[in-house]
């Protein structure tokens, strides 16, 4: 896939080749399949967990990365989305982790930049590393994700993890 924007993106199967790949990724000494390649982790909105999650995955799989912060970028004098990221794009970067406030802002993006785009979070609406993670982690403590109970306690309706879950 050239993106990861949301969880319907997946088929079962492609959802299971994922978890055999984290699980080897898990299991390796040296993680390095992301050598030469250079990720930009693009946060448009605060967040300190997924940021840093992004950013040390990012390293242990020995990529180059490039962490980018709305609050301290010509966004502040009005340059659009897609002028901020073509003008990051223009250094070579190979992969857009964006976390952004805006519903769509990942699918937006993604229709009009040339990169790989991998949604960290957009709004109210997904946060698909997120749904992807928590499915890996039931696996791997009860075995299964299917006929599974879930309860996500919080603000259900604004949710990101429970829109992509």
């Amino acid at each position: 896939m050239k993106h990861l924007i949301t969880t319907a993106d997946f088929s079962n199967d492609e959802i299971l080749d994922l978890y055999k790949d984290t699980k080897e990724f898990l299991d390796l000494q040296s993680r390095d399949c992301l050598k030469g390649k250079l990720i930009v982790t693009l946060f448009f909105e605060n967040s300190t967990r997924t940021k840093l999650s992004f950013e040390l995955a990012e390293k242990r799989l020995s990529a180059d990365v490039i962490n980018f912060s709305a609050g301290q970028s010509s966004v502040k004098k009005g340059e659009t989305l897609i002028d901020t990221v073509n003008n990051i794009l223009a250094m070579k970067v190979d992969i857009v982790v964006m976390r952004h406030a805006s519903v769509g802002a990942g699918v937006f993006l993604s229709r009009h930049v040339d990169a790989k785009i991998i949604n960290a979070g957009d709004g109210t609406h997904e946060h698909p590393t997120q749904a992807l993670l928590d499915s890996y982690s039931i696996r791997e403590k009860l075995g299964s994700v299917k006929g599974k109970k879930i309860v996500i306690i919080g603000d259900i309706l604004h949710s990101r993890v429970a829109l992509s879950n």
